[in-house]
């Protein structure tokens, strides 16, 4: 039988978009060819997947008139495609509804915002759970299967964006055994800062240790690196296909509650995980290799996280 196209509306950030993979890899099991439509970097971020993906536009009526063109591909090859529910919207804004009924689609997106009436059909949300199980439960609603998710996400890499990831290292000179910091954490949760405010210190003790110490900050990032980590080795610029084939070959990733971090783990890395006014069983990277460090309201301590450093680089 051939894929039948679904055209999908992916979440706004990096993290999101890993843990929504699962979602996507069971739609493309089940005979569906994904359509994606996303911020400008998820083509990088999923090239390995080989879905072919579109950058939104900026204006509703250029992402109306895209979501427009992408429906007139998928019935010139499937001549049942108006005739059956041919969209999914990951987020749960009004505008990601309002998009897909104004182009002419019957989308399948969460009971949120009012948009029952943009909706072919809407299901509820599962609050108090797991992200990546949100995403999953509504594939499997779109399907009208049961299932369970997977233990893990298996992010594909390029096998050019892994080349790439390996000469940047050894042209950098970095050895088997490097450590990845991510200290960047992007905005608040529930308006508190989601920074480590001990990570500057930890990576000090990282670098007397004698350990190998890589960031690659992303843009307006490299100042944060140089003032606040002297001594890191700086990788600035690396797109995401990129960063996750470098990742992969760390010994240790230890992260905030970013985006790098669920990379780290959709590929396999060993992750710590230091998570401050952030939920664990909301947000907390995904996989059997993580190691979430929390003890909130207060937040680890240098010598805390050092020791999960010890243990993780041990095992």
């Amino acid at each position: 039988m051939n894929s039948r196209p679904l055209i999908i509306r992916l979440r706004n950030w990096v993290g999101d978009v890993i843990l929504g993979v699962p979602a996507l890899q069971l739609l493309q099991s089940h005979g569906y060819a994904p359509q994606l439509v996303g911020k400008g970097w998820a083509k990088a971020l999923l090239a390995g997947h080989g879905w072919p993906t579109h950058s939104r536009p900026a204006t509703l009526r250029e992402r109306v008139q895209q979501l427009r063109e992408l429906r007139r591909q998928a019935r010139a090859i499937d001549s049942g495609f108006d005739r059956r529910e041919n969209a999914l919207v990951l987020p749960t804004s009004f505008s990601g509804a309002l998009e897909m009924r104004l182009a002419g689609l019957r989308a399948v997106g969460y009971a949120q915002e009012a948009r029952g009436i943009l909706l072919a059909r809407s299901e509820p949300i599962t609050y108090g759970g797991h992200a990546l199980t949100s995403y999953w439960e509504l594939a499997c609603r779109f399907l009208h299967i049961d299932a369970l998710p997977p233990a893990t996400i298996d992010l594909k890499t390029l096998p050019a964006d892994q080349q790439q990831a390996d000469a940047l290292l050894a042209g950098h000179g970095l050895r088997p055994g490097f450590v990845v910091i991510c200290p960047f954490a992007g905005g608040q949760f529930e308006k508190q800062d989601k920074t480590w405010p001990a990570f500057p210190a930890f990576t000090q003790a990282l670098l007397q240790r004698g350990h190998q110490v890589i960031a690659c900050p992303g843009p307006d990032e490299d100042r944060i690196i140089s003032e606040q980590h002297p001594g890191v080795k700086l990788l600035p610029g690396v797109k995401l296909g990129v960063y996750g084939g470098l990742l992969r070959r760390a010994a240790l990733v230890v992260s905030n509650d970013t985006g790098p971090a669920h990379l780290a783990a959709a590929v396999g890395a060993p992750v710590l995980s230091v998570l401050g006014p952030t939920k664990p069983e909301q947000w907390a990277p995904w996989g059997p290799t993580v190691t979430v460090v929390r003890r909130w309201p207060d937040w680890p301590t240098v010598d805390e996280v050092l020791s999960r450093v010890d243990d993780r680089l041990a095992a």
